[in-house]
């Protein structure tokens, strides 16, 4: 077997069925498997991956282990020559699996390969790539000074090696993460992408970014930022810099003060965005006119039309690709005024997400 994909979840039933729908399409020409960990969701996760995706293993936990052991016990159980580490709020191109493994089958001492991310605004996360967090870097970022932080040296286009990459989407040699020993379980939440990342560069594997293919990250979905988060964000920092910088007692001040700082004076790089009410469908597939009932307030886009500031665009999954898709969101993304939301295929739901800072919304076809 090829690849494995490994879907950690946890109460995100709605964004995880779009992402199963997605990866489903991307590994129809490629001889793989999907892994769904369940990290103890209180919604219909578990019942909806029985239910509408017989073909793919689920482990339910029974409790909430968090990000690295969950995503270890997945690649426990993997066979694929690769895995892929995938968040359950992303949205992959039917062409991303082949493309990045086409280009790993080429690289010598192969690390992690990621690549472009862009939020539900059609936005690129420069998270998507970049440089080893020092504390002296890290405190900066923190404190807004963000450039030495993001691997800038790269075109979010194109493809070259970079430091570290981020755990919504990263794709290695299952032998390589059993070298690693998987992600570190110390790290509950966050830090984890770093920490495998570094490591794989202290055994002497390199890291590649590569931009020829993009995936929705809509962010957000499995954790809200809080005081919660805050505190969990900076342990993980904490545990880091203990881990491989020999941290000591005036850099966990520092590095506290800046997290504390950052947290109370950060205001979202976005604006607040309120999706307008005039309602566009690009695409109109059989299912989508069974189920929506004639509106004045509901038009129709057909393919080759542009989109307009100030409209809430609903892009239709049964019969539009993808890619197409994500293409049209990059496309769009100067008009701050328009909304977009995605229908999966033969669904009664449209979700979406306009802000990195809250959860994004479900939204049901009756009540548009």
């Amino acid at each position: 077997m090829k690849l494995s994909v490994i879907i950690l979840n946890y109460n995100v039933r709605y964004f995880l069925e779009l992402c199963l729908q997605s990866v489903e399409r991307a590994i129809e020409t490629i001889d793989a498997e999907i892994i769904v960990v369940d990290n103890n969701s209180e919604d219909e996760s578990c019942n909806m991956v029985q239910t509408k995706f017989p073909k793919v293993k689920l482990i339910s936990n029974s409790e909430n282990v968090g990000f690295s052991k969950g995503n270890n016990i997945g690649v426990q159980e993997a066979k694929g020559e690769y895995v892929c580490i995938l968040n359950p709020d992303t949205v992959v191109s039917e062409d991303t699996f082949t493309k990045l493994i086409a280009f790993a089958e080429q690289q010598a001492n192969l690390g992690i390969v990621g690549c472009k991310l862009i939020d539900g605004t059609g936005h690129f996360l420069p998270e998507s790539k970049r440089n080893l967090p020092t504390p002296v870097i890290a405190i900066k970022k923190m404190l807004g000074f963000s450039n030495s932080y993001y691997a800038k040296h790269l075109d979010e286009n194109n493809t070259g090696d970079v430091q570290i990459l981020v755990g919504a989407f990263m794709l290695l040699k299952r032998n390589l993460y059993q070298q690693l020993n998987g992600f570190d379980e110390d790290f509950f939440m966050y830090g984890e992408d770093i920490d495998l990342s570094y490591r794989a560069m202290k055994l002497g594997f390199k890291n590649y970014y590569n931009g020829a293919t993009t995936i929705i990250h809509f962010k957000g979905e499995s954790t809200l930022k809080n005081q919660l988060y805050a505190k969990r964000f900076f342990g993980a920092m904490k545990l880091f810099y203990k881990k491989h910088f020999n941290s000591n007692t005036i850099i966990n001040l520092l590095v506290y003060f800046g997290i504390r700082l950052a947290y109370f004076t950060k205001s979202s790089s976005q604006p607040k965005i309120k999706c307008s009410s005039n309602i566009w469908f690009y695409g109109k597939s059989t299912y989508l006119q069974s189920q929506i009932v004639e509106k004045s307030t509901v038009n129709f886009l057909e393919k080759e039309a542009s989109i307009d500031s100030d409209t809430t665009v609903i892009f239709d999954a049964n019969i539009l690709s993808f890619k197409f898709i994500i293409e049209l969101f990059i496309q769009n993304r100067i008009k701050r005024t328009t909304c977009f939301k995605i229908l999966p295929k033969k669904v009664n739901f449209i979700l979406g997400s306009h802000n990195t800072d809250v959860q994004g919304k479900v939204m049901w076809l009756k009540d548009i």
